[in-house]
């Protein structure tokens, strides 16, 4: 269920801000002075907390909105789980912005104080990745369950998933209880790439992961669709942290990401809008 403060508006000052944040590098005022992207007083250093299914998306981002701030440094991103993330935000571990792949872990945020609002600009749904060619035929999450029909290999197959508090791991459970089937993983995983990356070493023969993880692996697993995935399906919510210590460039960071051109770059990687 959706926290009521993740629909909160940002204020007009911000949205004028992010005006100014999206400004194309190299765009000269009219008497040929210093260009808007110089010019916005974004300076200093910006760190950034993101959920694991937004590397490949956010690596991306982050190099465009640092290309049209020239005097602003955004460091390499941390990313994790995101409850990961949350626990070590609540313990005070510092960041400018935290961007969740699901609602309750931003709400300990706002629970715990640190951020009063959070903006939905992503969601995601799950897929079951595999090897490449599909090599055991597994068709959908029956052939995942406990007690399944064997494999080619002569063995059921072998599932990794991300851990309960994980974002994708509870998605995951509401989908096994929707198709009323039980699934003991090999392994639980603390965010999405673990569960990726066993995949495509050949250590897991099937797992759970984000349509966008699929796609980024770029020819390195294939995807099973799930029927009714979208039963499951997250939202992902950003947010400038009550102390971060770039508040100005936390917040224009937060409205180029919901910006049409920074929703734009994550339909590019699958994510739906929000």
């Amino acid at each position: 269920m959706r926290h009521p403060i993740v629909r909160t508006v940002l204020p007009a000052a911000l949205a004028a801000l992010a005006l100014t944040a999206c400004a194309a590098p190299g765009d000269h005022a009219p008497d040929g002075g210093t260009s808007t992207a110089a010019a916005d007083g974004l300076a200093g250093e910006l760190t950034i907390f993101a959920a694991a299914s937004l590397a490949a998306a956010f690596d991306e981002l982050a190099t465009a909105f640092e290309a049209r701030h020239p005097n602003l440094d955004v460091l390499p991103i941390t990313y994790d789980g995101s409850s990961v993330l949350a626990t070590q935000l609540i313990e005070g571990a510092p960041a400018d912005v935290f961007a969740s792949a699901d609602e309750r872990n931003m709400t300990r945020l706002v629970d715990g104080g640190l951020t009063v609002e959070p903006v939905d600009f992503a969601t995601n749904v799950l897929t079951i990745a595999v090897a490449p060619g599909n090599p055991l035929g597994i068709d959908d999450l029956d052939d995942l369950a406990d007690g399944a029909t064997e494999t080619a290999r002569g063995l059921p197959a072998t599932v990794v998933l991300c851990a309960p508090e994980v974002p994708c791991g509870n998605a995951a459970q509401t989908l096994f209880r929707d198709a009323g089937i039980t699934v003991t993983p090999a392994s639980e995983e603390q965010n999405v790439t673990g569960v990726l990356t066993k995949v495509k070493n050949g250590e897991a023969d099937a797992g759970l992961v984000y349509v966008t993880d699929v796609e980024a692996a770029a020819g390195e697993v294939d995807g099973v669709e799930i029927e009714n995935a979208d039963v499951a399906t997250n939202v992902y919510p950003i947010t400038a942290l009550s102390d971060a210590a770039n508040p100005e460039a936390a917040s224009a960071f937060v409205q180029f990401i919901a910006s049409d051109e920074g929703r734009a770059v994550l339909a590019s990687f699958g994510f739906g809008a929000p």
